[in-house]
C-alpha cells in the first residue's frame, strides 16, 4: 500500500494542504484564500480562526482530491509564512486579537523606542536579526500593550503565543502540544540562535514574559498526532519548518554555500552556511533546520515586495488584465525604456533595511507604455536578488536555484542569470516549500533514508546561462543602483 505525507503549507495569501507520495510527487491538493485586514494604513492583520477553519477544510479537500484512504497517510507536517504572530486563550482557543502579519508596520513606534534604548546591536548579536517591524518581537509587544488587560493576565499562564506554525499545530494536534521548531523560532527576534533557547535576558529588557512562548523542539520532532475529529487515523505530526527554510530543504540545498531564491509575495534568498551562524552585512542569520541528524544555519536576504509588485500593477493600477501572461507583456518591448521600479511599497529590506523608503518609478517619458512598467517590475525582482547576491561575493556563488510561482517566467530567470552572472537552475517542480516539509517528515518516519537519496530526486527542468555582455550588464546595474539611491531615505544613502 502506497504511503503519503500530509503537508499544510500556510502562505501569506493562501493556505494549502497537499498529499505527497513516496516519489516526492503531489497527489492531491486543497486550497483556500486568506484575507488580510487593513484597519489602518500600513497595518496588516489576519483572523486566526478563519485561518484554522480554512486549513481544516483544505485537509479534507486534499484527501478527497487524492482519492486515497486516510490510513495511507503515515505522517503530517506544517510549513508556514514566518514572523506573523498571535496570542490566544489556551482554555477557549480564542485569539485575543487578530494576528499581526509580517509586513505590518503598526509596530514602528515600538521598534524606534527599542533603538533609542540602544538595543539594536543586542538583537543582531543574540538573534541574528535586525530590530525591525518585520520580525515578531515588536508584534508581541504591540499586542501586550494594546489588548486591554492582556499584560496583567499573561502571568497566569492562561494565554499563549505563537507564529502561524504553532497556532496550526496546536489546533491540529487537538490543542495538546504547544510547540515550534528552531527555524520558526529564529525568525521572531526573541530566540537566541547560539543557545537555541528563548533569550531570557532580552525578553526581560523588552518586558515580554517568556511564559507565553511555545516549547522549541527539533524540526523533525514529535508535535503530537492529528486529532481524530479531523482525520480518523493515527497520523503523527513529524515536521514543522518555516517556509523559506523548508524551501531550501526541498531544493536539496544540503551542502554548505548552496543557495536558492524563492519568488513569492516576497522574494527570499537563502544560503546554507553550515553548522554555525555566519554574520553577513545586510543579511540576517537564522536556523535553517535542526533535526535528529544535524543542525544547519542560513544567511538570508528578504525582499518585501517581489511578485506582489507585479500583482500591484495589475490589481491597484489596472496596468494589465488578470488573464494576460507576464512574459508576453514583458517581452513585447525590447528593453525597459529606461524605466525602473524600486518596489519599496512597505520599505526596503535586505540589504538596505530602510523601512521609511517608499516605492518609486523612475525614468518615465512620453514613450513609456504599460509593457515597460510590467517589464520594469519583473526586472526589479531580479535586481533585488542581485543586490543580496553581492553580499555573498566571498562565497563565490556560481549557481542559484529558484522556485516559487514567478520562477515559471522564462524572462525573469534569463534576466536574473544575465544580471547576476550565474547559472539559474529551475527544477521541474516549483512547489519546493511543501516538498521540503514532506521530506523532513518522510525521513522521520522512514519513507526516505538520507539527504543523498532526496538529492537524487532533484532535477533541473531548465538551466539559464548568463548571456549579457559585461558592458550591458554594468549599464543596467548602474542605472538600477542610481534608482535605489534616489529611493532610500537620506540617512541610508551611500
Amino acid at each position: 500500500m502506497s504511503r503519503y505525507i500530509l503537508v499544510i503549507d500556510a502562505g501569506s495569501s493562501s493556505v494549502r494542504s497537499l498529499l505527497v507520495n513516496e516519489n516526492g510527487n503531489i497527489s492531491g491538493e486543497g486550497r483556500a484564500q486568506i484575507t488580510w485586514k487593513h484597519r489602518n494604513p500600513g497595518w496588516a492583520e489576519l483572523d486566526p480562526i478563519q485561518l484554522w477553519r480554512a486549513t481544516r477544510q483544505t485537509i479534507l479537500d486534499a484527501v478527497l482530491d487524492s482519492g486515497i484512504s486516510v490510513n495511507q497517510i503515515v505522517a503530517a507536517g506544517i510549513t508556514s509564512h514566518r514572523e506573523t504572530i498571535m496570542i490566544w486563550d489556551k482554555e477557549t482557543g480564542e485569539p485575543v486579537h487578530d494576528a499581526v502579519v509580517w509586513i505590518s508596520n503598526q509596530t514602528d513606534e515600538i521598534i524606534e523606542r527599542w533603538n533609542a534604548q540602544g538595543l539594536a546591536q543586542e538583537f543582531k548579536t543574540r538573534t541574528g536579526l535586525h530590530n525591525d517591524s518585520f520580525f515578531s518581537a515588536g508584534k508581541v509587544a504591540w499586542l501586550l500593550e494594546n489588548v486591554p488587560n492582556l499584560r496583567s493576565q499573561v502571568s497566569t499562564g492562561r494565554y499563549i503565543a505563537g507564529t502561524v506554525d504553532t497556532w496550526l499545530s496546536w489546533n491540529l494536534n487537538g490543542r495538546t502540544i504547544h510547540a515550534t521548531d528552531p527555524s520558526c523560532a529564529s525568525r521572531t527576534a526573541l530566540f537566541n540562535i547560539h543557545t537555541m533557547k528563548w533569550d531570557s535576558e532580552l525578553l526581560a529588557k523588552l518586558d515580554i514574559p517568556e511564559i507565553i512562548f511555545p516549547k522549541v523542539i527539533n524540526s523533525d520532532g514529535e508535535f503530537g498526532k492529528v486529532d481524530r475529529s479531523i482525520l480518523d487515523a493515527d497520523i503523527p505530526i513529524r515536521a514543522v519548518l518555516a517556509d523559506q527554510q523548508s524551501g531550501m530543504f526541498g531544493q536539496a540545498c544540503f551542502t554548505k554555500n548552496s543557495v536558492k531564491n524563492t519568488f513569492g509575495t516576497a522574494g527570499v534568498l537563502t544560503v546554507n552556511v553550515g553548522d554555525s551562524p555566519v554574520a553577513i552585512d545586510g543579511l540576517t542569520s537564522s536556523l535553517a533546520w535542526k533535526t535528529s541528524v544535524e543542525t544547519r544555519y542560513e544567511a538570508e536576504g528578504v525582499v518585501f515586495h517581489s511578485g506582489q509588485t507585479v500583482q500591484w500593477l495589475r490589481d491597484n493600477l489596472g496596468i494589465y488584465a488578470p488573464a494576460n501572461r507576464i512574459d508576453q507583456i514583458a517581452t513585447s518591448v525590447s528593453d525597459n525604456g529606461g524605466t525602473y521600479i524600486v518596489p519599496a511599497l512597505g520599505g526596503l529590506a535586505a540589504p538596505y533595511w530602510d523601512r521609511k523608503a517608499r516605492a518609486s518609478i523612475q525614468g518615465l517619458s512620453l514613450d513609456t507604455t504599460p509593457a515597460h512598467l510590467v517589464r520594469a517590475a519583473v526586472e526589479a525582482m531580479a535586481f533585488q536578488t542581485v543586490d543580496i547576491l553581492h553580499k555573498l561575493e566571498a562565497l563565490h556563488i556560481t549557481a542559484l536555484k529558484v522556485d516559487g510561482g514567478a520562477a515559471s517566467s522564462d524572462f525573469l530567470c534569463q534576466f536574473l542569470a544575465d544580471v547576476a552572472g550565474v547559472q539559474v537552475l529551475r527544477p521541474y517542480e516549483l512547489e519546493r516549500t511543501a516538498l521540503g516539509t514532506a521530506f523532513v517528515a518522510g525521513l522521520a518516519v522512514g519513507i526516505w533514508h538520507s539527504q543523498e537519496e532526496l538529492g537524487q530526486k532533484w532535477k533541473a527542468e531548465r538551466i539559464f546561462e548568463p548571456a549579457l555582455t559585461s558592458s550591458a550588464k554594468e549599464k543596467l546595474q548602474s542605472e538600477w543602483n542610481e534608482a535605489v539611491q534616489r529611493t532610500l531615505t537620506e540617512g541610508k544613502r551611500k
